[in-house]
């Protein structure tokens, strides 16, 4: 018997370290549309929401969903980075990564928000 419970338990820490590794980590690249008055995100993976926070900020900015996974926020003022982005992850809850696009962000760049979901 010791052993068939031995055998069980490692087929469900097996089971645990194959669904933990198959987290995707969030990242959001900066699209080509992206200039010092526009913001362009992609993300990787399907979220619900996107807000900004522009660095010395205390207000978080919404952006809106132009396609899917992509996402806009045009200003009449010149963005000020670096940008911290808050999200909503679909039936999980917000998440916010401080700092994540530099102030001196790059189109077509990706940044690893260092969350997995």
């Amino acid at each position: 018997m010791a052993s068939l419970s031995s055998f069980r338990l490692a087929v469900a820490m097996a089971a645990l370290l194959v669904v933990g590794s198959c987290a995707t980590e969030v990242t959001f690249k900066v699209g080509e549309g992206s200039s010092g008055k526009s913001l362009e995100l992609v993300t990787n993976v399907a979220i619900s929401e996107v807000e900004i926070k522009e660095k010395g900020g205390k207000d978080w900015v919404a952006l809106k969903e132009s396609s899917t996974n992509t996402w806009l926020l045009k200003s009449e003022a010149t963005l000020k980075g670096p940008f911290s982005v808050r999200f909503l992850v679909k039936n999980g809850g917000y998440r916010v990564v401080d700092d994540v696009i530099p102030e001196s962000f790059t189109a077509g760049t990706e940044y690893k928000s260092g969350i997995n979901i």
